[in-house]
């Protein structure tokens, strides 16, 4: 006898597993991902610009609706107590000046908080100084006080009664030189030579061939220079058209040399002729052409007196 046996359904086969979605990385995070510092960083960084920007931006409401400057101060103040206040100067540019003056101007405020520096008073007060041509004062969040300096040239010394004094080319005052330590520089000397120091380069600049030969110059009644030369020299130059007879000048040593043959002075306050004397003589003698030297008539005896004198 036949049983019959029943089946149930046959058993179900699992299903293929659904594949997960893969996340795609955002823009920002790809950013992040490039930028060779921590995440972390970049966050607080994010949030000390943002919180500034806040802080800067409540300060000028607050003074464009005209809230008294007190409540102003305290806000700036309370910016100060979370931070934002001026821990650090950062001082680019200075090659001769003294860098604790830089930082003291930079620090004499009447109060630290970043927002309360007055960046146009430091400029302004470091402008003062004579070696500084310009600077740019700012401010880099949270702490930090950034004063970029541009210092001037040394062109020249100046000396007036005894005083050294280094100067730029536009005759602006340094600082002090002690006797002993002279620059390599031009030597100017007498009142008001200092405010000449432009028409000064400008007389050289006729000349480039003498030039590297002249060691000092004289500013002689407040209208007309005495050049002296490295093998001691001494011309005398006319108050109009001074460029015009160095020229004349350097034109003839040129031709002939004349620096070094023993002359002590050469005069040049007519322009249209040089006078030249030599030591203990008792007459100075016209040099028209450099291929002579004549001593001048009785009549002219007086250009001794000429080239010996001081105006």
């Amino acid at each position: 006898m036949s049983r019959t046996i029943k089946r149930g359904p046959p058993p179900k086969r699992p299903g293929a597993r659904r594949k997960q979605p893969v996340r795609k990385a955002g823009l920002f995070e790809r950013a992040m991902a490039a930028v060779p510092v921590s995440e972390d960083t970049v966050r607080k960084a994010a949030t000390w610009t943002i919180t500034g920007a806040g802080i800067a931006g409540a300060l000028a409401v607050v003074t464009w609706i005209g809230i008294p400057g007190m409540i102003g101060t305290a806000i700036a103040e309370g910016a100060g107590q979370a931070g934002f206040r001026v821990e650090q100067i950062e001082v680019t540019g200075l090659k001769r000046m003294d860098r604790m003056s830089v930082y003291a101007v930079a620090l004499d405020q009447q109060s630290r908080a970043m927002p309360l520096v007055d960046l146009e008073s430091v400029r302004q007060k470091l402008l003062r100084y004579g070696w500084i041509a310009d600077a740019h004062v700012s401010r880099r969040l949270p702490d930090t006080l950034l004063v970029d300096i541009v210092e001037r040239t040394p062109a020249a010394v100046w000396q007036d009664n005894g005083q050294l004094t280094l100067i730029d080319k536009d005759g602006v005052l340094l600082e002090p030189v002690r006797t002993e330590a002279i620059p390599d520089l031009p030597l100017v000397i007498g009142p008001g030579a200092d405010r000449q120091e432009a028409g000064y380069q400008a007389l050289l600049a006729a000349a480039p061939a003498l030039k590297p030969r002249v060691k000092a110059a004289t500013w002689i009644g407040n209208r007309r220079w005495d050049l002296t030369f490295d093998s001691g020299e001494t011309l005398a130059l006319p108050e109009d058209g001074a460029p015009g007879a160095l020229l004349r000048f350097a034109e003839l040593d040129g031709a002939r040399p004349l620096l070094g043959r023993g002359w002590i002075r050469f005069d040049m306050r007519d322009p249209s002729k040089l006078v030249a004397r030599k030591p203990g003589a008792s007459m100075a003698h016209n040099v028209p052409d450099p291929s002579e030297v004549t001593t001048p008539p009785s009549s002219t005896g007086d250009a001794d007196s000429q080239a010996g004198a001081e105006g």
